[in-house]
C-alpha cells in the first residue's frame, strides 16, 4: 500500500478490525519511512454475473427472475419456498464456484430442470414445457417418455 503522504509503498498493519457489518475489513496502517498513519479498507470485490439470453444480449443475472420462473412451474404443487430457494442456492454456488463470468441461459434453465426433476415431476415438465419450448404433442410426449425411462428400468 502506498502512503498517501510520502508515497513510501512500504507500510505496517496496526490494527484490523470488521467494518461496514463485516463485509469490508478496515486496516490502520503506519508508513515505515515517514511514520505517517492512515486507513485502508479491504472489500471483497465482486464480479457481476451476466447471462446471455437466447438472441445473443447479456443482461445481470438477477436471483428474483430465477425464482419467479421456478415458482411458476411450483404452482399448486407440493413444492415449498425453501426447496426453490435451495434450488437457486445451488445453482448460485455451482456457477460462482466455475469462475465463469457469462453464463448462458441454456446452461441455467438446464440447472433449474436438472434439479425439478428431483424434486416434482410435474414442475419439471411445467418447467421444461416452457424453457424447451415444445412445437408440438409429440415432442412433449417425447420429454415424458424420458422422464418415464429411468423409472421403468428400475422396476426390471
Amino acid at each position: 500500500m502506498r502512503c498517501p503522504f510520502c508515497a513510501h509503498d512500504e507500510d505496517k498493519v496496526i490494527d484490523s478490525r470488521p467494518s461496514e457489518e463485516g463485509s469490508a475489513i478496515r486496516r490502520r496502517r503506519e508508513c515505515l519511512s515517514c511514520g505517517a498513519r492512515f486507513t485502508t479498507y479491504e472489500k471483497v470485490e465482486t464480479v457481476p454475473l451476466l447471462v446471455i439470453k437466447k438472441d445473443g444480449t447479456r443482461e445481470p443475472f438477477h436471483r428474483d427472475k430465477l425464482i419467479a420462473g421456478i415458482q411458476k412451474a411450483c404452482e399448486k404443487r407440493p413444492v415449498s419456498t425453501d426447496q426453490i430457494d435451495q434450488i437457486v442456492d445451488s445453482i448460485e454456488t455451482s456457477v460462482a464456484n466455475s469462475l465463469k463470468r457469462e453464463i448462458s441461459s441454456r446452461e441455467v434453465g438446464e440447472m433449474v430442470m436438472e434439479r425439478l426433476k428431483v424434486i416434482d415431476e410435474v414442475a419439471y415438465v411445467r418447467f421444461a414445457s416452457v424453457y424447451r419450448q415444445f412445437r408440438d404433442v409429440n415432442s412433449f410426449l417425447e420429454e415424458l417418455n424420458q422422464l418415464l425411462k429411468p423409472q421403468g428400468r428400475g422396476a426390471d
